[in-house]
């Protein structure tokens, strides 16, 4: 789960991450009354999405008047700023962020990411900030300091200031980027998160180190103990079809193909998406059921899958184990008849009590088709994308 600039610089400064003084903004006024609140000379502007890039996107912006705050919030409320980490529709701007500019001597990257190879995480900094990391490490490769972290022992202080000496840091900075160290590793530790990213940190003009911009992100399996984390969840950033999915335990990412999938097991659907395309189809989405799904459940993945009107054809493809193929065909069965399904349905079962979930679908006498194998699956599938139901 993605957060909000603004929200992950609360949780980095309770932790004890110095950040600019700032203050949230819902409307063009609002904006400009934060500015006249924060006093000062000039302010920056961010719009507040769920992505990066937002500088070169004209999400951001240096005012010196907070009647110019007003009149550019004023252009990016309501707008749909597209990023290059967005699709082509963009992130709908609904809040912007106002905080006082900083005197900038020197942009830092840092960031802790977990490393899935050591299962350790990972930080990751470099002396050249204000880019994103793919572009550092494609120009700048040399530039990047990587430091892996012991989960039995943290981060020790010796770590943080050799790395603090790697960046060209000095006197008074090393014991400030140690601080910044600590602070973003116990955040990352104690809130479950998976990505903790300050981009830039910045030197100012006075030696202090502060974080300009922040990112963070969490592992959403943890948010049912993480309560006040759960609550920064922004459903308007978010795929309609994946927030609707995710608020039925269902794993779920729109793709822009027009075969509708309902799967169970990441990787089996990993490989009927693959066999989809080697079909000469294009899955409309990713979507694992998981493990014991009952028939209501079942009905429910096909709602979501429908609610993608680029959907054509819907393929089912079951490997029970966990799950029972009699459950599943009962599913399909129910959310035929439930939903007025308009669409071809494919389906394919395999695994424990396969018989008895090919008998119901065929004493049905409803119009499902059915293969054996997942290549034959994806071919038929295919091939119904522009055909209607049978009557």
């Amino acid at each position: 789960m993605d957060i909000h600039e603004y929200q992950a610089k609360e949780i980095l400064a309770g932790f004890g991450v110095p950040v600019p003084r700032g203050g949230l903004a819902y409307s063009p006024e609002q904006a400009g009354y934060r500015a006249r609140e924060l006093g000062g000379e000039a302010w920056v502007v961010k719009a507040q999405i769920h992505s990066g890039g937002r500088g070169a996107a004209g999400g951001v912006k240096l005012c010196r008047t907070d009647e110019e705050v007003r009149a550019y919030a004023a252009t990016l409320f309501g707008r749909d700023l597209v990023t290059k980490q967005t699709d082509a529709r963009g992130k709908s701007v609904h809040r912007v962020w106002v905080e006082t500019a900083s005197e900038i001597r020197q942009e830092l990257y840092l960031g802790l990411v977990l490393d899935r190879k050591t299962e350790q995480i990972m930080i990751v900094a470099s002396a050249h900030g204000g880019m994103e990391i793919e572009d550092l490490a494609e120009e700048d490769p040399d530039s990047l300091r990587r430091m892996l972290i012991d989960p039995a022992v943290g981060l020790a202080e010796f770590q943080a200031r050799e790395l603090a000496f790697s960046l060209g840091l000095t006197g008074g900075q090393v014991a400030q980027m140690v601080s910044v160290l600590q602070a973003c590793y116990r955040a990352y530790r104690d809130l479950d998160a998976m990505m903790v990213e300050i981009n830039p940190l910045v030197l100012t003009g006075t030696g202090e180190l502060v974080a300009l911009d922040a990112k963070m992100s969490f592992d959403t399996n943890a948010l049912y103990r993480r309560p006040d984390v759960a609550a920064l969840r922004d459903p308007s950033q978010e795929d309609p079809r994946e927030a609707t999915a995710a608020d039925n335990g269902l794993a779920y990412v729109g793709l822009d193909g027009d075969i509708g999938c309902i799967i169970n097991g990441a990787g089996l659907a990993m490989a009927t998406m693959d066999m989809i395309k080697l079909s000469g189809g294009e899955p409309a989405n990713f979507l694992d059921i998981g493990g014991g799904a009952s028939p209501e459940r079942v009905c429910q993945a096909f709602r979501t899958v429908l609610s993608d009107a680029n959907v054509r054809v819907i393929l089912v493809n079951i490997f029970a184990g966990i799950n029972r193929c009699d459950w599943i065909a009962n599913g399909v069965v129910q959310a035929y008849r439930e939903v007025g399904m308009t669409l071809p349905v494919v389906v394919r079962l395999a695994g424990t009590n396969v018989k008895e979930g090919q008998d119901i679908l065929r004493k049905s006498g409803l119009p499902i088709l059915t293969t054996d194998t997942l290549e034959e699956a994806a071919e038929v599938a295919v091939a119904h994308r522009k055909t209607p139901i049978a009557a």
